[in-house]
């Protein structure tokens, strides 16, 4: 293995964006982040040029907040868990590419701004409501295989990286994305929460609903956490038809 390494970056501002290569020293340890930070510290291209240190996110470094989504070697993905010893390896060269996700509006160098998935969020009613904060006691119970399904589904992090990977999802298209989806699925199976299922569900028979999804399966290979979202496109799939049924017949829409 060389000593050294290159990270290539494709960086810059909407509209003016550009590759530069940046010479590093190579340890078993380090991962995509911490390559980033020795930039930062030395922001020095691979021509000898001082320049602006690369911009990204990062919270957590340990895979749990999806900030640090981005493109490592054209895959999107955490960087925080990308080790490059690995990523040479897999490639068999001595050069990482990073790049911003493509799906969602540039912001500057590798930060891109993910705010539709919020709003989709909001689209589709993804929490529980309260009605106060009483102590009413222990709440219904809820059984060992739902509970398992729902721990699952729990550890979206809303990173981005199925978004990134679905096909159905460009600058013409209105699609929610699988993440969303997902997580109606989550709030249906709480409780309390499938009190307000029928909202959910009449939200993913709109324009950009489950009905867009094309099948690629592109998302659950990508999944950071490996949710399994194409699990819940499927039993969506099935609740939205039976809901579809509901409202043909009349039938009370918070069943």
């Amino acid at each position: 293995m060389n000593q050294k390494f290159t990270l290539k970056i494709f960086r810059g501002s909407p509209g003016k964006q550009y590759w530069e290569e940046f010479e590093l020293p190579y340890e078993r340890s380090t991962n995509v982040i911490s390559a980033l930070m020795e930039i930062q510290r030395n922001p020095v291209n691979k021509q000898g040029e001082k320049v602006e240190p690369v911009v990204w996110e990062a919270g957590c470094l340990e895979e749990v907040c999806g900030s640090c989504s981005m493109l490592v070697n054209s895959k999107p993905r955490q960087a925080c868990t990308a080790i490059i010893r690995l990523l040479l390896e897999q490639t068999n060269t001595n050069v990482v590419t990073l790049a911003p996700m493509s799906k969602f509006p540039l912001v500057r160098d590798l930060i891109v701004d993910r705010s539709i998935m919020f709003e989709n969020l909001k689209r589709v009613h993804a929490w529980v409501e309260t009605d106060g904060a009483y102590d009413r006691g222990a709440g219904p119970k809820i059984s060992p295989k739902t509970q398992e399904t729902m721990y699952a589904l729990s550890k979206c992090m809303t990173c981005g990286c199925c978004v990134e990977a679905c096909p159905q999802i460009n600058e013409n298209s209105s699609f929610v994305g699988p993440q969303i989806i997902s997580q109606v699925r989550l709030f249906n199976a709480h409780p309390t929460g499938k009190m307000e299922s029928a909202f959910r569900l009449h939200s993913l028979m709109e324009k950009g609903g489950i009905s867009d999804c094309g099948n690629a399966q592109n998302c659950v290979r990508v999944c950071p956490q490996k949710i399994p979202l194409t699990e819940s496109i499927a039993a969506m799939g099935r609740a939205v038809t039976l809901q579809a049924i509901k409202d043909l017949f009349g039938e009370n829409q918070g069943d």
